[in-house]
């Protein structure tokens, strides 16, 4: 018997799926699908560094291995036949964006296959607890072991160091010197830790924190060294010595491997301990300062101690006078076959700057080093405008005493000549940052035409890449911002840029400025409307407008002019984060910082109205859910007058008008932190969308070419970068995909295989 037909309900596989298509597009059906992964090859857009690189880790007994770590962008291996730095961190997700931040490191001296982290960076009530991530394989791989406290990777005394240690004779034991939570030791390859309760109680207490201008921090014990001659191989070292960072008695030692513990007579006080190193005769050399550092030091003093006698030596090479002397001491190195040859690095001098110090008769006499030196800045251009500082790591290789490495703020110079200087010679110094990227960026934007991709920085203001693979200029002056902050290109004239940043010091420039030929040169806007500069900033698609909003201005401010006169806009809140529609060149829109109310203008800026609707009120539900809030961030879509698509890691993605109307709600995405859109795929109008968050239970990247309707996951588990944000597809290459990171620096992606 035949069947009656439903006309409703689509009988064929080809028209149920065209129906169920319909629906979506039509919002009545919120759905997603999750398509077949996509395959890509993922490469840093070179910069060059850029970040503070906390300390330096050379294996003793392998020629050629040593580590970096950072203070926000994870941990690096040198690859000395590649001469390039490898990444070892990168495998950290968004839910372990915290531990980027690598507090301390460790070798085994005779194992050179283990490596150990001590990773997290912020000791703050949101933060979690640290981890130690332990590996055997250099780094390749490693097991994570979770640490009843917090670490902070990226607070005060993370130069300091190294508060892990591996003992020599047995490397099976190590101990760890936490920030508050006392000293740790492990038996067992650092799978397991207990608490040292016969540590001095000064670890924990208030002499052992410091303030910097954001909160008062615990920085506790900050390193831990062994006396390898006190013990015998295959036993515990009875010898060892740890540092608290106080201006009271600091130094203490055990000679009954750890289970007790002395302070050490004859110790200096009055400054805070940064770094203690042996020396091959068993003398030890300690790095004094006021303050821990980075943020603030004032004073300091280099000093040795032998053990044999207990005798300490002043050796500072800039004597104090018994007075504070303005700045302090980040480091003190020793050649590894002759203990006469130190260096030591000075800490906030920079008046007139900092210096490398070199002796070559065990502290007795002292020269500067940089005034017979050459800096090579061909590996990051932008590199000849800075001076090294916060040189918190100094260290003579222990096979060839002609290679010395230090860090600064912004990445690691080496040099391969240092005896030339002892014979009235030059040093030659090189920027050895090659894939050493660490920046945080603050802004991406990849114009239609002219370079492919624009960035603002924090602490670099920001750069035009023309080549992905060259580390290019900062942005012309001027102005030069100490902090890039927002950038934006007009839609449908992309050769108007516009960016705001933050100048340090006094203010004499305007912290917004404008460029016509694609970021090629600048210029400042003519004035400020007002507020303290920096703040969101948009440019109309037209290019022949600008609004922004600087940070605590109390309103937006449009010119016609670049900045030659300034129109308040009406109808916003006190802060809010503002953007241009990428097709009507009248259109600009708002969203309220506190709230995540949303706005809309359609007179070039001068009048804002609330967005009310399914649309407004579906994204201040991301703001106000009394259990979960998030941001929800708004972005307005290519091609599409007055359509914008929120994104947020509660309500995933929400397409709206301006007019209140909500076009798609994607319910099966869990979470959404960032979108972009990019070239549409061949045989396709809508862009292609590039999305980070969390689709049908997986955190990842992901690519739709349809509109959302399906999703695939672009990156794997080993790629995973920590936090990402500022996705932004690019208008001219299919599939191209850009992304910044919380200390990775930004990334790149094509599909593998294809040429862009």
């Amino acid at each position: 018997m035949m069947s009656q037909a439903r006309p409703t309900h689509p009988s064929s596989l080809l028209s149920r799926l065209r129906w169920l298509a319909c629906l979506w597009v039509c919002g009545v059906l919120p759905m997603v699908a999750v398509a077949q992964d996509v395959r890509y090859d993922w490469q840093s857009v070179r910069i060059g560094g850029g970040g503070y690189v906390s300390g330096l880790v050379f294996h003793p007994a392998e020629k050629g291995l040593y580590y970096a770590r950072t203070d926000v962008g994870g941990a690096y291996r040198w690859d000395d036949a590649a001469k390039t730095w490898l990444p070892l961190t990168d495998w950290l997700g968004a839910e372990d964006a915290n531990l980027t931040g690598i507090e301390s490191m460790a070798v085994d001296p005779h194992d050179a296959g283990w490596i150990y982290l001590a990773a997290g960076t912020y000791t703050t009530a949101a933060a979690g607890n640290g981890a130690m991530l332990r590996s055997h394989d250099r780094g390749a791989t490693f097991q994570r072991v979770d640490l009843p406290f917090k670490l902070g990777g990226n607070e005060l005394a993370r130069g300091n160091g190294e508060r892990l240690a591996v003992d020599p004779n047995d490397g099976r034991i190590l101990f760890f010197g936490s920030r508050d939570a006392g000293l740790w030791r492990s038996d067992d390859h650092a799978a397991h830790w207990a608490r040292v309760d016969a540590f001095p109680a000064v670890a924990t207490s208030f002499a052992s924190t410091a303030k910097n201008q954001w909160r008062r921090q615990p920085i506790g014990i900050v390193f831990v060294v062994f006396e390898p001659a006190s013990g015998k191989t295959g036993q515990p070292t009875p010898v060892l010595y740890a540092g608290v960072s106080t201006r009271e008695t600091s130094l203490f030692r055990s000679t009954d491997g750890g289970r007790s513990w002395q302070a050490v007579p004859g110790q200096p006080t009055g400054l805070r301990p940064t770094h203690m190193r042996r020396s091959q005769d068993g003398s030890y050399y300690l790095t004094y300062g006021d303050e821990p550092g980075p943020d603030d030091m004032s004073d300091g003093a280099v000093w040795k101690f032998n053990p044999a006698d207990g005798r300490w030596t002043d050796i500072t090479p800039l004597p104090r006078h018994g007075k504070p002397i303005g700045f302090g001491w980040g480091d003190i190195t020793v050649d590894a076959h002759d203990p006469r040859i130190l260096m030591a690095s000075t800490f906030h001098h920079y008046t007139p700057y900092d210096e490398i110090y070199r002796s070559t008769d065990g502290g007795q006499h002292w020269r500067p080093v940089f005034p017979r030196s050459r800096f090579d800045h061909s590996n990051a251009r932008w590199t000849a405008d800075h001076h090294p500082h916060w040189m918190s790591s100094l260290v003579i290789d222990p096979f060839d005493p002609d290679h010395v490495l230090f860090v600064t703020g912004y990445g690691v110079w080496a040099s391969r000549n240092m005896r030339a200087f002892d014979h009235g010679g030059t040093v030659d110094w090189w920027f050895q940052d090659t894939n050493l990227e660490e920046t945080v960026p603050l802004g991406l934007a990849s114009p239609a035409e002219g370079a492919h991709l624009l960035s603002a920085v924090g602490d670099l203001d920001g750069f035009r890449h023309d080549d992905l693979d060259v580390a290019p200029l900062q942005f012309a002056v001027p102005p030069r911002y100490a902090n890039g902050y927002s950038i934006d290109v007009a839609g449908k004239a992309p050769r108007v840029v516009v960016r705001t940043g933050r100048i340090r010091g006094p203010v004499n420039a305007v912290r917004a400025a404008y460029s016509l030929d694609g970021a090629g040169s600048w210029h400042a806007f003519a004035s400020e409307p007002g507020g303290n500069g920096e703040g969101t900033i948009a440019v109309a698609t037209d290019g022949r407008s600008a609004l922004w909003f600087p940070l605590e201005a109390g309103n937006a401010y449009v010119t016609r002019d670049w900045g030659k006169h300034w129109i308040a806009a009406e109808g916003l809140p006190k802060a809010a984060r503002v953007l241009a529609d990428r097709v009507d060149g009248q259109r600009f829109y708002a969203q309220d910082i506190a709230s995540g109310a949303l706005f809309a203008s359609h007179d070039g800026g001068l009048h804002f109205t609330a967005i009310g609707g399914a649309f407004g009120k579906a994204v201040k539900q991301q703001y106000q859910a009394p259990r979960r809030p998030t941001n929800a961030v708004v972005y307005a879509v290519p091609g599409q007058v007055g359509t914008l698509v929120a994104v947020s890691a509660r309500g995933g993605v929400i397409r709206g008008r301006d007019d209140g109307q909500v076009l798609r709600q994607s319910r099966g995405i869990d979470s959404a932190v960032s979108l972009g859109f990019g070239k549409a795929a061949p045989g396709r109008r809508e862009p292609t969308l590039f999305l980070a968050g969390v689709v049908a239970g997986q955190r990842g990247l992901f690519r739709s070419v349809d509109g959302g309707v399906q999703w695939q996951r672009i990156n794997d588990d080993a790629h995973q970068y920590g936090e990402v944000g500022y996705v932004t597809g690019d208008p001219r290459v299919f599939g191209r995909v850009y992304f910044a990171t919380g200390g990775r620096g930004i990334f790149r992606g094509n599909p593998a295989g294809e040429q862009p």
